[in-house]
């Protein structure tokens, strides 16, 4: 495994994010604002059931990392750092799913 991990990617996408190059995906999906980023995060998640539901491996690596950067766009967008999702999850592994869906007042039947 190389040495890129999301915290990473998270750094890129900051720096891409108001660089002001037209070429720029992430500046232009940043200047665009959270309604076409969160639109494309639905895509992708859409995009990445679709193949894993098909069972196309390849389309799932692929899907997943659009996935993975268009959900890390949104946070930058937001203002939420990825240390504070890690947080969270930390936290949440604290005791079991069952239980912490519950103590959230979700229904405990849904898989995480």
């Amino acid at each position: 495994m190389s040495g890129f991990d999301f915290s990473r990617l998270e750094t890129i996408i900051a720096e891409r994010a108001h660089s002001g190059d037209e070429q720029s995906w992430t500046a232009r999906l940043v200047a665009a604002g959270m309604p076409k980023a969160a639109q494309k995060l639905g895509e992708e998640g859409v995009e990445a059931v679709i193949a894993a539901v098909s069972g196309d491996r390849d389309a799932l690596v692929s899907e997943s990392a659009d996935l993975i950067y268009h959900w890390l766009v949104v946070l930058h967008i937001a203002g939420v750092r990825l240390d504070e999702v890690v947080a969270e999850l930390e936290r949440r592994t604290s005791r079991s799913g069952v239980a912490e869906k519950a103590a959230r007042g979700t229904s405990a039947g849904s898989e995480r």
